[in-house]
């Protein structure tokens, strides 16, 4: 069974994201994903995405890109159809978590 995480953001919603299992058959849906990694202080929100299409992988670039400084890290998500949805969830994210590579991202 994929574990799964719960990540509160600042607005005080609370959002439930699956692991992505290896082999697992990804909907052409529009999902929400975060990269973690179990620190010592519990689960860190590395990046945080979202995607019109989670069967394309657009996410695993970014994946591979974080595992080569964070091995253990892994890609959990959560289905959200309407764009609008998808785009203020993540928002809410990277404001209660201000994961590093959003900080890059927005940076360059």
């Amino acid at each position: 069974m994929a574990q799964q995480i719960e990540l509160a953001g600042v607005s005080g919603s609370i959002y439930r994201y699956s692991e992505l299992e290896p082999g697992r058959v990804l909907l052409p849906a529009g999902a929400n994903y975060v990269i973690v990694y179990a620190a010592t202080t519990g689960v860190e929100v590395l990046f945080a995405g979202e995607t019109e299409n989670l069967a394309e992988e657009s996410w695993r670039g970014i994946l591979s890109a974080i595992q080569k400084q964070f091995p253990s890290a892994r890609v959990m998500t959560r289905l959200n159809v309407s764009g609008a949805t998808r785009r203020a969830e993540q928002e809410d994210l990277i404001s209660a978590y201000a994961p590093v590579l959003n900080r890059a991202q927005s940076a360059a």
